[in-house]
């Protein structure tokens, strides 16, 4: 996954294009700009041959810039970063925090492509691209921006079970901006796998990523929230975050829908959709079990106990 991060220094869950895909969009729309260059071309040698040649040398310099620079902005600009080759790749350009690219972007971009990609026939490009973490050229550096896939393959692994209905809107107020983008991908990790772990383990391990998310937001886990329920509501709610800073009103509210399912009504139950039942409390057996999973309190813990002697989660905070 990608390192976007919006204004609340919240992670984006996009992925970076990497150099074969943008290398096929770039000569996509290098074609349809030559196609459309030769035809002005055409146009104007056979409108204006009573003109003399340094008329004739003006209108072709500025059928160059206006068609295979100003072009390309204008459709950056207007399509907020999908041109002809990136919407047939499934790509698009956005800003470093995620949000739609204005014309300040598309122009610095579309500038300094002057250079790295006509000019050098692509070659300042492609090494920037490889020497670049995240696959930028040159014009993503100055401008600020990122090419991400928009179009990304649907797996059956990566599903996060929704949290109980009780908590929906809970964490709303929330301050998410300290969590770093290893401790989102470990409470991830833990979501989607577990139904696949030991009860008494997967409880230990929801319990320690559960305080370590606590920490870092800065308000304490409520009390007769289980730690997987807390863990799942928090990530909606990011989820819900980055939809409405990516989208905003209604789209926003139809991608978050989209990404976790409806927790009401009998076909959000896992039961309907052919999987296992999603269990937040404490697991059987254990003395911490109630027989109502909205009033799980958290295991107790032992009055000489410290955070500083509970075992980590595997999780090491950047230095």
């Amino acid at each position: 996954m990608s390192e976007l991060v919006t204004g609340e220094a919240v992670a984006l869950e996009l992925r970076p294009a990497r150099l074969p895909s943008r290398a096929l969009a770039v000569l996509l729309d290098l074609v349809a700009a030559m196609a459309v260059y030769v035809a002005v071309t055409i146009v104007l040698v056979t409108s204006t041959a009573s003109l003399d040649e340094a008329a004739q040398t003006a209108l072709s310099i500025a059928t160059f810039v206006l068609v295979l620079v100003g072009g390309p902005i204008a459709v950056e600009t207007l399509s907020h970063g999908r041109s002809l080759g990136k919407l047939a790749c499934g790509l698009r350009v956005v800003r470093d925090d995620g949000g739609p690219i204005r014309f300040r972007h598309a122009l610095v971009r579309g500038l300094i492509a002057v250079i790295e990609i006509l000019m050098t026939f692509g070659i300042v490009a492609c090494i920037a691209s490889f020497v670049s973490a995240r696959g930028r050229r040159l014009g993503d550096v100055f401008a600020g921006t990122l090419v991400v896939r928009e179009r990304i393959p649907v797996t059956r692994t990566g599903f996060v079970p929704p949290p109980p209905p009780w908590l929906a809107g809970r964490f709303s107020g929330l301050d998410l901006s300290a969590v770093p983008d290893g401790l989102w991908l470990a409470v991830r990790q833990y979501l989607t796998r577990m139904q696949q772990l030991d009860p008494q383990v997967g409880w230990s391990m929801a319990e320690r990523l559960a305080s370590d998310l606590a920490e870092r937001t800065g308000a304490p886990v409520p009390q007769g929230v289980p730690p997987a329920a807390y863990l799942a509501a928090v990530v909606q709610e990011r989820q819900a975050r980055e939809a409405q800073r990516a989208f905003g009103g209604e789209a926003a509210r139809a991608a978050t829908t989209a990404a976790v399912p409806a927790t009401n009504g009998p076909a959000a139950s896992p039961e309907a959709r052919g999987g296992t039942p999603t269990v937040y409390g404490p697991p059987v057996g254990t003395p911490e079990a109630v027989s109502e999973p909205t009033a799980v309190e958290r295991p107790s813990e032992s009055p000489g106990g410290s955070a500083g002697d509970r075992p980590g989660t595997g999780f090491v905070p950047p230095a």
